[in-house]
């Protein structure tokens, strides 16, 4: 701080002499200056209230142990026995505060011992009381004012950053919230760095008895003394939090992609195409995390929500575990490769994609992918949606292709309005090489076996800000980092996790998305055609859920493509021709056998239109039924019931439930799935 800017700061601050002034006028119009003189002198009596009691004890103490031996010797050893327990328990607190203790105790029974056998007036001790008793009150009153700092920091000497190694930092600001709170800390210049506020996060952690992930740090880019630390006493992420549903219905996919919640509430986001004006370039990403960490999880329900926009292609690929994790989105998905040999193929067809893609980018004057790219153009020609390619259990396409597969494509695909997502277990250096994991650039981290997993997958300033994804292993699925352009930094440290997502709401988004979900352009399909031949132009489209409609495949392919060479099923067209041509139109139709009587469709249920507005409110009434019927526990099933009656899927009528527990209308049991009804006045 300048020497400027403190003199603005000491004329728009008011003086001490100010306040005081302006508080004891406020105190003579409401309690007079008496009570307000006593209020002020409160917290400094206690010493002095000691000092009298002690030399008031010592009258009836000295009229009944005078000339008692044994009476003297018991208060000796007392005396002694007082102090050295003040002494020991001292231990924990500073050197000046022991020996200030023990001091006091000392001299304080000392003086109680001699009045009670002596008598308090004789001798020295008269004067002894009277000058020691007031001497050691306002030592104690000394040290509780120069606690306090008068510019305003709170000062760390003698406090909890002495015993971490940062003694000579100061707190400079502090903001408290219900389980947050954050310190601006001024590190000494010249002695510590931010490197070694770092390094004191585990002691910090251990001395407010919190756990690793509860103690951050932020470094701050325009000074190298200053840090930001966080402490976040307790886990608010430790109860699961259901999918709330589409962020963006029907939208772009340049708006973000909502996919989970961070510990302050704040929902967590991704962006895939680059924004110029953000200054945030296109997102390549990798998702790393342990068997059962809930990394999966958390994939599909990136994956379901991408699903939701209108103008974004999905091509995917698991040949682990084929259609284990991606079954229930395939419909929704343009290409799924399940096994290695077409994974390689939408490998080459990526590479294959990128320059097509590119030339019709510069075609129609488009520096990078945007959201006009997927309208129609000026001169008529349809436009082209953004393309993520999504490659779940990656380690074993590395493991048979090569370890540098993805490097080209994640150097290159940016500028085609194409995103990389890699997903694995393991990014270690005999999986995939550091070239492809410096071009991903952005990672997505849940729980790890070990702290040298976390380096492969986070830089070394998030792991010093505090970011421990080895603590949570798989003993807290969803728990994660996301470290991705476009997210502040002060989120990189950040714990969030993502949202659970139902296998009913999945459904629901391939269903209910299908009419605006794009099919493709031209470009990428002819490119994609010439690469991987048959395995792409009759890659295989999976009907969406309650029809026999499959979406159709693109046909587009003028070169059969290396993926063809060894392809020697028959085209079939030939022979359905042949069979039509064996039917007789003219024959008579051959007689049923037997009749089965179908039952009747039951009348469907009377279903009312609401707007979300009435359809929440319905809810509530619900919610207030099932109080005035005297009900204390509820399940999702009791509302889940009454869906068709408010017009509403299962995944939103879920969503409220958790909206009711979060607003304190619901509470949590012990139960998994069970919820105790908080009446009104208590959720008030």
């Amino acid at each position: 701080m300048t020497q400027s800017d403190q003199e603005d700061q000491a004329v728009s601050q008011p003086t001490p002499e100010q306040v005081y002034e302006e508080q004891l006028r406020a105190a003579q119009g409401s309690s007079g200056v008496i009570e307000y003189l006593l209020h002020r002198s409160k917290p400094h009596l206690p010493p002095w209230l000691a000092g009298i009691g002690t030399g008031l004890v010592s009258l009836p103490a000295h009229y009944y142990w005078s000339g008692n031996a044994a009476a003297t010797a018991g208060l000796t050893l007392a005396s002694v026995a007082l102090t050295g327990t003040t002494w020991w328990a001292g231990k924990a607190t500073t050197a000046q505060r022991r020996l200030h203790s023990a001091i006091t105790v000392a001299a304080a029974s000392s003086w109680f011992t001699a009045a009670a056998i002596a008598g308090p007036d004789a001798g020295p001790l008269p004067g002894l009381y009277f000058i020691g008793a007031p001497a050691l009150a306002l030592s104690w009153n000394i040290r509780q004012i120069l606690r306090r700092n008068p510019e305003g920091a709170a000062s760390a000497e003698g406090g909890l950053l002495e015993k971490v190694g940062l003694a000579k930092a100061r707190i400079t600001r502090s903001t408290v919230a219900p389980n947050k709170a954050t310190f601006d800390l001024q590190l000494p210049r010249g002695e510590l760095t931010q490197d070694d506020a770092s390094k004191a996060l585990p002691l910090l952690a251990s001395a407010l008895d919190v756990s690793k992930n509860a103690v951050r740090l932020t470094h701050d880019p325009d000074s190298a003394s200053r840090v930001q630390l966080t402490v976040v006493p307790h886990d608010l992420l430790k109860n699961t939090v259901p999918c709330p549903g589409p962020s963006h219905p029907g939208g772009s996919i340049a708006d973000p992609v909502h996919v989970g919640i961070y510990e302050d509430g704040t929902e967590a986001v991704m962006y895939f195409p680059g924004e110029p004006k953000a200054s945030r370039n296109a997102m390549h990403l990798l998702i790393m995390g342990m068997t059962g960490s809930g990394k999966s999880e958390g994939g599909l329900t990136a994956l379901a929500e991408i699903l939701t926009r209108r103008d974004v292609i999905v091509w995917a690929s698991d040949p682990a575990k084929a259609d284990q994790t991606l079954g229930p989105l395939l419909p929704a998905i343009d290409w799924a490769a399940l096994d290695m040999k077409s994974t390689k193929a939408m490998v080459e067809a990526l590479n294959a994609v990128i320059p097509a893609r590119t030339r019709w980018l510069a075609k129609y004057g488009y520096k990078q992918w945007e959201p006009a790219c997927a309208e129609p153009q000026a001169d008529g020609s349809p436009g082209m949606p953004y393309l993520i390619g999504w490659f779940e259990e990656a380690a074993k396409t590395i493991r048979e292709t090569d370890d540098d597969v993805f490097t080209g494509i994640a150097q290159e695909a940016r500028s085609a309005g194409v995103s990389l997502v890699v997903s694995m277990q393991r990014a270690s250096g005999n999986q995939v090489s550091t070239d492809t994991r410096a071009s991903l650039g952005s990672s997505w981290v849940y729980g790890l076996r070990n702290d040298r997993d976390a380096t492969f997958a986070l830089d070394d300033e998030v792991l010093d800000a505090g970011a421990a994804p080895h603590a949570w292993k798989d003993k807290k699925p969803g728990y994660c980092y996301l470290v991705a352009n476009g997210i502040p930094e002060t989120f990189w440290a950040t714990p969030a996790r993502s949202f659970l997502t139902a296998r009913e709401y999945l459904d629901w988004v391939v269903l209910a998305f299908a009419s605006i979900r794009s099919i493709g352009d031209p470009i990428t399909a002819e490119a994609a055609s010439k690469a991987a031949g048959r395995l792409y132009a009759k890659r295989t489209r999976y009907p969406v859920p309650g029809t026999d409609d499959a979406p159709p495949a693109e046909t587009a392919m003028t070169d059969p493509g290396p993926y063809d060479q060894d392809h020697n099923e028959p085209d079939t067209d030939d022979d359905y021709d042949e069979d039509l041509n064996d039917i007789d139109p003219e024959a008579e139709l051959l007689q049923p056998r037997s009749v089965i009587q179908l039952a009747e469709r039951p009348a469907a249920k009377l279903k009312v239109d609401l707007t979300p507005a009435q359809a929440r409110q319905a809810m509530e009434d619900m919610l207030n039924e099932f109080e005035a019927e005297g009900r204390v526990l509820v399940r999702p099933a009791d509302f889940m019931e009454h869906c068709d009656r408010h017009g509403r899927s299962r995944p939103w009528v879920s969503s409220q439930v958790a909206n009711f527990v979060m607003a304190g209308r619901l509470a949590e049991t012990k139960e998994t799935g069970v919820y105790r009804i908080v009446r009104q006045d208590e959720a008030a």
